[in-house]
């Protein structure tokens, strides 16, 4: 069974405004590099084209990536339903116990994942362990340096 990738609505657009660029506009470019590279000569010693069919291999990998993604997608809906508990798209305020620190992510689907920039992925350790809390639950998280310990300090859509 293929795998279901959860994203957002704008998310969703990226990826078909990618998917629409790549077949129109990358799919020509790649096309016309390997055209060139064939008009070099030898193609047992052309580096301009093994170049250039490596470069449509990965393009037609990201095509099919792509599109198995939006195949297999669903859209994390903005609805009412319960706004006090931790969900798909929550941004989440959590205080580090040990640290006394505050810190604030956004549970996101794994394709929107990115760490650096306070989006974790719902299928992460942290992820898992945050969804269906509420505020003022703790949370252990259970990492490589040991499990930490988070609270819930707020929950917003």
């Amino acid at each position: 069974m293929a795998k279901e990738y959860k994203l957002s609505a704008e998310r969703l657009e990226e990826l078909k405004q990618e998917l629409n660029y790549l077949k129109t506009v990358r799919e020509k470019e790649v096309a016309d590099q390997i055209k060139e590279a064939r008009s070099f000569g030898d193609l047992s010693e052309n580096s301009e084209y093994d170049e250039a069919k490596n470069e449509q291999g990965k393009l037609y990998s990201r095509i099919a990536e792509i599109e198995n993604i939006l195949a297999n997608c669903s859209v994390i809906e903005e609805t009412d339903a319960d706004p006090d508990t931790v969900r798909l798209g929550s941004k989440i305020t959590v205080m580090d116990t040990m640290l006394d620190e505050e810190e604030t992510y956004q549970v996101v689907g794994s394709q929107e994942a990115d760490p650096m920039n306070g989006r974790i992925s719902e299928e992460s350790p942290f992820g898992k362990a945050l969804l269906g809390k509420r505020i003022g639950d703790t949370v252990i998280v259970d990492a490589p340096a040991g499990n930490i310990e988070y609270k819930v300090v707020s929950i917003q859509r």
